[in-house]
């Protein structure tokens, strides 16, 4: 076990994993299904860039999936964007809900509300489309391009476990998207970032603080990935944000794997990436984990500990990270 002076511990339980450059002594493997039914506690799965009609390992990963959410009984999964490849959905009706949504995540264990962001290749095609999807199913939750929701288990007559989630548009923020006029990204040039901004600091500034805050957008804001380097428009606009409102972790994608950094500013910042197709990963001098394997986090909140897991597609739970509320 490896813990830090800030609240939180690490239990490494993967064959071998490269942690801020050091390699750590083998363990043996634990199921998730092994692990204990967690009592009087909110549970969510957090997957991303997934959506290819079941294929590069998304139906297998559906189906560890499925089998996490009955063992935890799961209050929601939430995507990181990139729902659908490789250029969103034209329309409500296009048949690629049914090929990459429906028909893949269809155990009943994962009917529960999806909330989800928009990634990249989302603004590909009709972004109003995945919001008016929300009126057409009953898991699908996609309001607005950024929105606010709180999941609440009573756990007493007069206590209660509450996780705040914050869900972002990322993709306004990036300045290569801005810098393309024409094609894909044309949608990106007509959002307001300011109101964006306006929007979250009010939404953090009025939140229940006994409740755990999570923010949810697309873009990372650390990856020793591919993008490695490549992050400096979402730490110039978020850093020093969800640091001043005590946000306790931030959960991305883009990037195709499983990362946790540590910037030591008392956030804590997950890459859930690698709902199919995965890339090659590597490390930055803050990271605390990061395997390229197809895989979701787990996440359990109770009123004093939040824990975040890493399960792969055969129920293995790879890294396992608690946070002490603060």
């Amino acid at each position: 076990m490896i813990s830090n002076m800030r609240g939180f511990q690490t239990f490494l339980v993967l064959s071998v994993v490269v942690i801020g450059g050091m390699r750590v002594a083998a363990q043996p493997l634990i199921r998730v299904t092994d692990l204990p039914e967690p009592d009087s506690a909110v549970s969510v799965i957090v997957v991303g860039d997934w959506g290819r009609h079941g294929e590069y390992g998304q139906r297998e990963l559906a189906a560890a999936m499925a089998m996490t959410a009955a063992h935890f009984d799961i209050a929601a999964v939430i995507s990181t964007g990139d729902n659908f490849y490789p250029d969103g959905v034209a329309s409500t009706q296009d048949p690629t809900w049914k090929s990459s949504f429906e028909d893949v995540y269809s155990a009943h264990a994962l009917h529960v509300p999806w909330y989800s962001v928009l990634g990249n290749h989302d603004y590909h095609g009709s972004v109003q489309a995945q919001i008016d999807y929300s009126q057409m199913s009953r898991r699908w939750t996609m309001p607005d391009r950024y929105f606010t929701t709180t999941i609440a288990e009573d756990i007493s007559e007069t206590d209660s476990v509450k996780v705040s989630l914050v869900f972002l548009d990322t993709n306004p923020f990036q300045k290569d998207y801005l810098a393309n006029t024409t094609g894909y990204y044309t949608d990106v040039h007509q959002q307001d970032t300011a109101a964006q901004m306006a929007w979250m600091r009010r939404t953090l500034a009025a939140r229940d603080t006994s409740a755990w805050c999570l923010v949810i957008g697309h873009h990372p804001m650390y990856t020793g990935g591919r993008r490695k380097g490549k992050t400096t428009d979402m730490i110039d606009r978020f850093n020093g944000v969800f640091a001043s409102y005590n946000v306790d972790a931030y959960f991305a994608g883009h990037e195709h794997d499983l990362q946790h950094h540590d910037d030591g500013t008392g956030v804590q910042y997950f890459v859930s990436g690698a709902g199919s197709e995965v890339r090659k990963t590597g490390l930055l001098p803050i990271t605390r984990f990061a395997k390229s394997v197809g895989g979701f986090a787990l996440v359990t909140a109770t009123p004093s500990v939040l824990v975040v897991r890493f399960v792969d597609a055969q129920g293995q739970v790879l890294y396992t990270t608690e946070m002490h509320k603060r």
